[in-house]
């Protein structure tokens, strides 16, 4: 670039900001950066389920009724019995973490049967993200659950069952949930 081309490219710069800096809310109007959410938005998103369990809501479901949830719902992008494709697997790799070839799934991975709940609940169907009821949840919850050999298939998962299963890999991560306080 030319010392000519550059001194444009300044100019235009410097006047592009200058014409934002002037640029003003009217008087007595606060800047437009949105519309206040109403509390009923924010309750359908303030969603979050910790390790605990605490704010599960009622409802339940097993796998067997997860099944025709997950055929429903699921199987497009996980796959029949949750091997993948095109999305990540669901199920598999039970004991894969410190091999050479480590499957990364539900079974295999994560620390906590409400962590799954949680993420199911809030993105999933990719699709249609917070359609799914909570006993459809529940249920699908379950029904992966079941497809890594964690719980039976006519096990019921509620508020109260979700928190007690012990997942393979709970122990296989440092907790820092809810962080301590830093002096």
């Amino acid at each position: 670039m030319s010392t000519s081309e550059r001194v444009v490219v300044i100019v235009i710069s410097v006047a592009a900001l200058a014409a934002c800096a002037s640029l003003q809310p009217a008087p007595g109007k606060p800047p437009a950066f949105g519309a206040a959410v109403s509390a009923e938005e924010v309750a359908r998103w303030d969603i979050s389920i910790p390790p605990s369990g605490a704010g599960l809501p009622k409802g339940g479901g097993s796998a067997r009724q997860g099944l025709q949830v997950y055929e429903q719902k699921c199987v497009a992008c996980h796959g029949a019995k949750g091997v993948g494709k095109p999305a990540d697997p669901l199920a598999g790799g039970i004991g894969s973490l410190a091999g050479k070839t480590p499957l990364r799934t539900v079974g295999s991975y994560w620390p906590y049967a409400t962590t799954l709940f949680d993420y199911v609940r809030r993105a999933m169907p990719i699709t249609n993200p917070l359609s799914l009821t909570d006993d459809e949840v529940y249920a699908v919850s379950a029904y992966v659950l079941f497809l890594n050999g964690i719980v039976g298939e006519d096990a019921v998962m509620n508020a109260q069952t979700l928190p007690q299963v012990k997942m393979p890999n709970r122990d296989g991560f440092v907790s820092d949930w809810p962080r301590r306080a830093r002096n």
